[in-house]
């Protein structure tokens, strides 16, 4: 950087933008924050867990499978049911950013943008994986369902699975925040691109369920997905933060 004084010519030294400890502390900053607002107001939690386990009472009655059957379909209902769940929690996070102004000072504190969208997909992973570790046993009971192997297979699947949801969730809930029809266009957005991934998803799932097949390359086709979308949201997300 160049600045005049007087006659003569001074460089001034560059700053970074961020550093990796500016990186790791706003993060860690943000998904506090994020975290106690949640379990003050348990606004997205308890949303959430209404709209799974409504989904669980609806299909348990909407089919009455037999053990095989149950086996081949729960695979899809579970990961319907934490889809649309999701973005329940992913719009929440970001509209209480714009409700206090928070995203605002955010733009103009000069702090790393990675930070902030980091901290906001890994909050989001936690309330998802909650939501998974209460309504997943349900369906078990309701579905009358085994996991005697491939428990650890399945955690991955969940896992991948989910991070795949928030990573996108979190950016195209940030992307479409300041429209006038937020809540609407965020499935239309997070829908289509997690395609790909939610095919993945039920096939890890129903071969682990089913025991006909392995669950590797759904596996492998989650990971590489998380690694790409991760990457590109990450290299975008500066410029949604300072759109107009």
């Amino acid at each position: 950087m160049m600045e005049h004084a007087g006659e003569k010519t001074v460089a001034m030294p560059l700053r970074p933008a961020s550093s990796s400890a500016s990186l790791v502390r706003t993060t860690i900053s943000t998904l506090g924050k994020d975290l106690r607002l949640e379990w003050r107001s348990k606004d997205a939690l308890n949303a959430m867990l209404f709209f799974a386990l409504l989904v669980v009472v609806i299909f348990s009655f909407a089919f009455e499978p037999t053990a095989e059957e149950a086996r081949r379909i729960t695979g899809g209902l579970v990961w319907v049911a934490f889809l649309f769940s999701s973005t329940m929690a992913l719009n929440q996070s970001w509209a209480r950013e714009l409700r206090h102004q928070s995203l605002d000072a955010f733009r103009i504190s000069g702090a790393p943008a990675d930070a902030l969208f980091l901290g906001k997909a890994i909050g989001n992973f936690i309330f998802v994986a909650l939501l998974e570790a209460i309504v997943a046993p349900l369906f078990v009971v309701f579905f009358n369902l085994t996991i005697a192997q491939g428990a650890g297979a399945l955690l991955w699947v969940f896992a991948l699975g989910t991070w795949a949801l928030v990573v996108n969730g979190a950016f195209f809930a940030a992307l479409s925040l300041r429209t006038r029809s937020r809540e609407l266009m965020l499935p239309l957005l997070l829908f289509p691109i997690s395609i790909p991934a939610l095919l993945a998803m039920v096939s890890a799932t129903s071969a682990i369920l089913t025991g006909e097949d392995s669950p590797t390359l759904g596996l492998q086709f989650l990971a590489v997905y998380d690694i790409v979308f991760t990457t590109v949201c990450l290299s975008l997300f500066e410029t949604v933060l300072h759109a107009e």
